[in-house]
């Protein structure tokens, strides 16, 4: 603009395309931005909430039933999208929020509420205690550091992992801030892949076989459908493995960069809820806070993640995915009763509704045996494990060559150790 009493100053036509091309592009480059970071979070949730329920959902619905389970979910979830979806089309809203409080008024939208509020609260606290659990471990193997220190306890790691990691990741008020995060915590799980898969082939052999690791189905399938729908992955393998050890730490740097995301849908929905979705930078900071507090003090006082993941499962994830969305599609609908979205409505919704009770009955009366902290059976000095396979491989080779008439008998005398007995004299040398 010029001066006053001025014609204003009119670029030429090539200057101004060029700036109305700048302007184009990083309008463009910021969008794109956005749109990878959404990428990377979405799969970052799904990813860190998935794979640490599907080895004990798994292990509870017995494995062929557990894997047709695990895809009968997944288009199960795959349709409440599409009925969420119709719904919102029909009720003209464009949330989950305001279809639920547009179909079943202010109470429905209450319930609703506390379901997406609870659901990733206690997956906070999951990610709490497989922190704890995981870096635990991981400091044990530090050469020269006491396995009871209290410094390395599961407890003092999750306070440091919440005030140092999680808790400034989680102030953010823009969760596209989180894109780079999720990046690293997708590249990590994909390493966490890599070694599971290794130590599958290595370390499956050498484990004895269960009786009934093959069996079709387990009477806990209904606690596994909510698991799925939301096992510490490393509490199988042994202490003493480096290979264990180094995927235990990548699992843990995963965990603790998942939680931000959680973090921020609890906190959408108490700005959704008490302050008509908008908070002060004060209330901001005030509210994030207060949620982590109370999750931290939860995890510290439980340990056990079975039966946190089946509780989340199966009274949070069953509504959120089974009932509601289709019980706003029938009620919303006009289509005729033999329509095929009505008709799979009316199957979904009784089905989420047993799910969620016969599954909170069992999870509170036939609670799983938790082994937080212990090691398996295979991992004992008196069987073979991962790393000691080649030691005990290595002495049995030396204490041959100077056996004089001896002979070894390998014997099984139960599933979980491996005994040599020795029929003559054994000469040994001191080291």
């Amino acid at each position: 603009m010029g001066y006053p009493g001025q014609r204003p100053v009119i670029p030429p036509q090539s200057h101004r395309d060029d700036r109305e091309t700048l302007v184009s592009e990083h309008k463009h480059k910021g969008k794109t931005c956005r749109q990878s970071a959404a990428v990377f979070n979405v799969v970052n949730s799904i990813i860190g909430s998935g794979i640490i329920g599907l080895p004990y959902s798994m292990k509870q619905a017995g494995f062929p039933l557990g894997i047709l389970l695990l895809f009968w979910v997944s288009y199960v979830t795959d349709f409440s999208l599409i009925l969420l979806i119709k719904g919102a089309a029909l009720s003209g809203t464009d949330t989950y929020q305001s279809l639920v409080n547009r179909t079943f008024g202010f109470p429905g939208y209450l319930l609703l509420s506390v379901l997406q509020f609870l659901y990733p609260f206690i997956a906070m606290i999951s990610y709490n205690i497989i922190t704890g659990d995981t870096l635990s471990k991981v400091f044990q193997r530090i050469p020269g550091v006491d396995p009871e220190n209290l410094l390395i306890g599961r407890h003092l790691i999750i306070v440091l992992s919440t005030v140092v990691f999680t808790l400034p990741l989680s102030l953010y008020r823009d969760i596209a801030k989180l894109g780079k995060i999720s990046l690293i915590s997708t590249v990590l799980t994909t390493l966490i892949l890599g070694i599971v898969v290794a130590r599958g082939v290595s370390l499956g052999p050498h484990i004895p076989k269960t009786e009934d690791a093959w069996i079709f189905a387990k009477p806990n399938a209904v606690q596994a459908v909510g698991v799925m729908s939301f096992g510490d992955l490393f509490e199988n393998y042994c202490r003493n493995d480096d290979l264990v050890t180094f995927g235990r730490f990548c699992y843990g740097v995963t965990v603790i960069l998942t939680y931000p995301i959680e973090c921020f849908v609890t906190r959408e929905v108490i700005a959704n809820v008490f302050f008509g979705g908008n908070l002060s930078s004060v209330c901001h900071i005030i509210v994030t806070v207060v949620i982590i507090t109370v999750a931290t003090l939860v995890s510290l006082l439980i340990d056990c993640l079975g039966i946190v993941l089946e509780l989340n499962g199966v009274l949070c994830a069953a509504p959120l995915i089974f009932i509601i969305p289709s019980a706003c599609y029938l009620k919303l609908s006009e289509e005729p009763r033999t329509h095929s979205d009505k008709i799979m409505s009316c199957v979904m919704l009784p089905i989420g509704a047993v799910v969620m009770a016969v599954g909170f009955v069992m999870a509170v009366t036939s609670p799983q045996d938790c082994s937080h902290g212990q090691e398996m059976f295979y991992c004992s000095p008196d069987n073979f494990s991962l790393t000691n396979i080649s030691i005990s491989h290595f002495q049995l080779t030396t204490q041959l060559s100077i056996l004089n008439d001896s002979e070894i008998q390998v014997i099984q005398p139960g599933k979980s150790q491996l005994v040599l007995l020795w029929s003559h004299t054994v000469q040994h040398t001191s080291p």
